[in-house]
């Protein structure tokens, strides 16, 4: 019942609203007491008309957060193409002899794929939550159903259907694409071109009750993380509060000893951010190939360059991607850090030449940018996921402009946008607006502590996409607020609701 007239409040509100202007709205949230000291920007632009409805501070440039993500993902999508492929091969070194002995090692290519897990939903697509496993710290954050191991079990099989029944060195997997090991800026996940349950390994904590200790279950079960210690349950309310102590053993193993407490209640998602993707596939597709019946020995490695194993005879395996469309969809829907950071990365290994991979990443964004004819003194970014971005809201309404005409990549584009009041990021903004549903739009946060007033400020907030307007025409629309203060536990998502307010606004006021 409460939900209903929640609705018909908001109903109620919006009829009240359409024969107010936008900028009229617009200002009503803006007078807010708390954002006295923040600073707004945006452009609408009607796309059917070619014309701006709507603008303010919009050749200034502004914190995006992952709004960022539209630049890096479109651009990989127009480059790569929406049937792109990855394609992620196995190769043997040695000899395979008439008892199914492998004198050698396997290699395992590392392409850039960033789905090796359990999202693929029995080739029909791929799955996500709305908040993603890597944003473990945020409520409502989940994994994916089945198994993170799905993708490296299909390998093993392969190696087994091959033939190979023992292997007398060991499982290598080839990282050279680009360089592993720095840590991407939101999340803290280690990048590299090898992606295996996006590079963590999920922590499921289920409190006791009576104050007895949590049990913690681990996903994907592997040789590589070994967990251990005692949580205990608290009262139901209190914060949670745990502590994880890593030491790594020579072979590349970690040991985790977890304590601290967590509430009685509902069970509670942490990952453990992988170190070192490389040797943590190693020891999980060698385990997997086990688990298929095929021996790993265990002996010498073969020393890299490995290019010369690389040859249609030595293939043993081979895992190919969905088309890159759905990769797409991913990483915009829940702003899947991780893959957006690998991207330039992966576009300069694959499409760029010269000065390292993220340098060749960014140049052919960049080529991209100025073929379409945008204006680029408006924007600067140095990261694929938006911790190192500024745009002007201008510039972020023209290039959406721009990917709205090209027929090739625009209905895909379009499609992995997250939907206000029904998925992705903004599954939890303005649920019950009448523009719920209509707004296809990418959000992006960038927020840091304040110690000064045990506050939390929230540098860059934003939203970016297309608003389907009761009329029926279609805005292309970018907008920013920086600089708000607040409670650290809410501030991110007021400031989020406010920016789906101004875009719901849209929906139906009346414009110019």
């Amino acid at each position: 019942m409460l939900q209903r007239t929640t609705a018909a409040v908001f109903l109620l509100l919006a009829s009240i609203h359409a024969q107010t202007s936008l900028s009229a709205r617009v200002a009503e949230v803006m007078n807010r007491p708390e954002y006295a000291h923040a600073r707004f920007g945006m452009e609408f632009w009607s796309l059917d008309d070619n014309r701006v409805v709507f603008k303010m501070n919009e050749q200034q440039l502004f914190t995006p957060g992952s709004t960022t993500k539209l630049l890096t993902m479109g651009t990989a999508l127009a480059v790569l193409g929406p049937d792109f492929q990855f394609h992620t091969k196995v190769y043997r070194t040695g000899a395979v002899d008439a008892n199914g002995t492998l004198d050698g090692s396997l290699i395992l290519q590392a392409s850039g794929d960033p789905n090796l897990s359990n999202r693929a939903l029995g080739g029909n697509g791929l799955s996500f939550q709305n908040v993603d496993h890597s944003y473990d710290a945020i409520p409502g954050s989940a994994v994916v159903a089945g198994d993170p191991l799905a993708v490296l079990r299909e390998l093993a099989a392969s190696v087994a259907k091959s033939g190979i029944k023992r292997i007398t060195g060991k499982v290598v997997v080839d990282a050279g694409m680009f360089p592993e090991g720095q840590r991407e800026l939101g999340t803290g996940v280690t990048m590299s071109p090898i992606v295996v349950n996006d590079n963590v390994i999920d922590l499921t904590i289920t409190p006791q009750g009576d104050g007895g200790d949590a049990k913690v279950s681990v996903s994907p079960e592997t040789p590589y993380l070994h967990v251990r210690g005692t949580i205990r349950t608290g009262v139901s309310g209190t914060p949670v509060m745990l502590r994880m102590n890593d030491v790594r053993a020579d072979d590349g193993s970690h040991t985790v000893t977890v304590s601290g407490s967590v509430p009685a209640g509902p069970q509670i998602l942490r990952v453990y951010r992988v170190p070192e993707p490389s040797r943590f596939a190693e020891m999980a597709l060698t385990q997997a190939l086990k688990d298929a019946g095929v021996a790993v020995d265990g002996g010498k490695s073969p020393a890299p360059p490995f290019s010369s194993y690389y040859a249609t005879e030595n293939q043993v395996a081979e895992h190919v991607s969905l088309p890159f469309t759905e990769e797409v969809k991913v990483t915009l829907k829940v702003s899947q850090n991780l893959h957006a950071s690998n991207m330039p990365y992966v576009l300069g290994a694959l499409r760029g030449s010269g000065r390292g991979p993220l340098q060749a990443g960014f140049d052919v964004e960049n080529a991209f940018l100025r073929k379409a004819g945008l204006d680029l003194s408006g924007a600067a970014q140095s990261d694929g996921a938006g911790g190192a971005a500024f745009y002007t809201p201008d510039f972020m309404v023209q290039y959406l402009a721009y990917m709205s005409r090209d027929s090739r990549i625009f209905p895909a584009f379009f499609r992995a946008l997250p939907i206000l009041g029904r998925d992705g990021t903004l599954w939890d903004i303005q649920p019950n607006s009448p523009a719920a549903g209509s707004v296809h739009a990418k959000t992006g946060t960038f927020s840091t502590g304040d110690m000064l007033n045990r506050n939390a400020m929230v540098t860059g907030k934003g939203i970016a996409g297309y608003i389907d307007r009761k009329d029926g025409r279609r805005l292309a629309f970018a907008a920013y607020i920086n600089m708000v203060a607040g409670d650290p536990e809410t501030i991110a998502h007021h400031v989020g609701d406010a920016l789906g307010e101004i875009a719901a606004a849209a929906w139906d006021a009346t414009l110019p």
